[in-house]
């Protein structure tokens, strides 16, 4: 019926107890004492220990904590010639499943045997449903009936249990990073840490102190070492967010730990090794970027192991209802107000908008719906989509062009052309960013540094 380990230094408790177990069809192993039984324990995996108190190598108490290190769904059972109170307390205190004391009645004691199985059969039982819910959670966020959408949940699937390296792709706010997070759900690091980093988010330097660490002195302000965010994932994820945006040093540096599994902190020339996965994300075409030089060759292919592509919003309409109900649920519970369902001729107003933002738009419109809507159904007016916003924005933006184009003089300076025009855009999304930096970068299509080098170049 199990597999037993029986713990005692008296042969002939153990030859008692072994007759009378396997009258019940058990499996039994002995140890004379705890140093047998820790052999035994890291060797084999059992369905409950047996295990006298008091020993001549140690007690019940040490093979209760080794049985806790192998395998803590074991049960343990104890046996004592002193039925002490605080005997019982202090085993079922650090986790035994029951107390003999001796002389015990065989049958009491073969019930509770059986009974200590049964409990190791749920223990683990429970411990495989918890991994599939975790497993469930993972993707609930990704919602979809879309054949581009199935096919995303079936690459998370597929490629879950494995440590290689995922390059996930897709416009500004498509979940690229619900997708990485439901990897590392799914897979086999899901007890370790999962870290995220946004690599325009941060200047060149700056960057390769987070990832890396940096030893005291490496530069102004390091007035200690610290380790960096790869040792933080050691045995877990590392998600690397927009990882185009990286400068080369820090291009050549990660490429190093993918090649090596070594990484070498700011100032230092002492290499540490991480046992790190990288799923990384852009909303760039790396292939156009390592073309153009602006991204190293050897470091996509080493990151584009198994790409990921997730389609945009526009292009699978049929799962804007479904994530509507999602959304609006989980909107509601998360600002604590009263989740509504999206009206007929809302969802039809939604389903002609282009979404350049995405399913992150998506979710913006709705939680501002949710918030200022009067009626029991969100309606139309509660969406206020941008003025022929069914038009795609690449031709309006084209139109304007031609517009322009079409008043220019016939001879002008093209370089100076550009310049003013770049200086033009970039103060405008400034401007509407209400002077973030950061967020300015990412409207444009920049990296931090990219927009740090425009700004300081236009306010000479």
């Amino acid at each position: 019926m199990g597999k037993l380990l029986i713990v005692d230094d008296e042969p002939n408790m153990r030859r008692i107890l072994r007759a009378n177990l396997r009258l019940d069809s058990h499996l039994t192993f002995e140890a004379s004492g705890t140093s047998e039984a820790k052999e035994l324990l890291s060797n084999e995996d059992f369905d409950a220990v047996i295990t006298d108190q008091k020993m001549h190598d140690g007690s019940g108490l040490d093979v209760l904590r080794e049985v806790r290190d192998s395998n803590p769904t074991t049960s343990v059972v104890f046996l004592t010639a002193v039925g002490t109170v605080e005997l019982a307390v202090e085993s079922m205190r650090h986790g035994a499943f029951d107390f003999l004391t001796k002389p015990f009645d065989l049958d009491v004691m073969r019930a509770t045997i059986r009974r200590a199985c049964e409990h190791t059969i749920l223990l683990r039982e429970n411990a495989v449903l918890r991994t599939e819910v975790r497993k469930l959670e993972g993707t609930d966020e990704i919602v979809g009936s879309s054949d581009g959408i199935r096919q995303v949940r079936e690459l998370i699937t597929r490629v879950a249990g494995t440590n290689s390296t995922v390059l996930i792709t897709g416009e500004t706010g498509t979940g690229k990073e619900l997708v990485a997070r439901a990897i590392h759900r799914n897979g086999l690091r899901s007890h370790r840490p999962f870290i995220a980093i946004n690599c325009a988010a941060m200047t060149e330097s700056l960057l390769e102190s987070e990832l890396f660490g940096h030893e005291r002195g490496a530069f102004t302000g390091a007035d200690k070492a610290r380790g960096g965010l790869f040792e933080a994932a050691h045995e877990g994820t590392l998600f690397l967010d927009e990882v185009a945006e990286m400068s080369p040093a820090a291009q050549a540096k990660l490429l190093r730990v993918l090649s090596t599994g070594e990484i070498q902190r700011v100032g230092s020339t002492v290499p540490r090794k991480v046992d790190v996965r990288v799923l990384a994300a852009t909303h760039r075409d790396l292939q156009e970027r390592f073309q153009s030089g602006q991204f190293r060759e050897d470091l996509f292919y080493r990151l584009a192991v198994v790409p990921i592509s997730i389609p945009p919003l526009r292009e699978r309409r049929e799962d804007i209802g479904e994530l509507c109900r999602m959304l609006t649920s989980k909107i509601a519970g998360e600002m604590k107000v009263q989740s509504k369902p999206v009206s007929r001729d809302a969802l039809e107003r939604l389903n002609s908008y282009p979404f350049p933002g995405n399913v992150r738009e998506l979710a913006n419109l709705l939680e501002r719906a949710l918030i200022l809507g009067r009626q029991a159904e969100l309606q139309p007016e509660d969406f206020p989509l941008q003025a022929g916003a069914a038009v795609p924005k690449s031709l309006s933006f084209s139109s304007a062009i031609e517009e322009f184009a079409a008043q220019l003089p016939e001879q002008l300076d093209i370089r100076e052309l550009l310049a003013t025009l770049e200086k033009i855009v970039v103060e405008r999304a400034i401007d509407s960013s209400a002077g973030v930096q950061a967020e300015a970068a990412r409207r444009l299509g920049l990296s931090r540094s990219d927009l740090g080098y425009k700004v300081g170049k236009y306010s000479k």
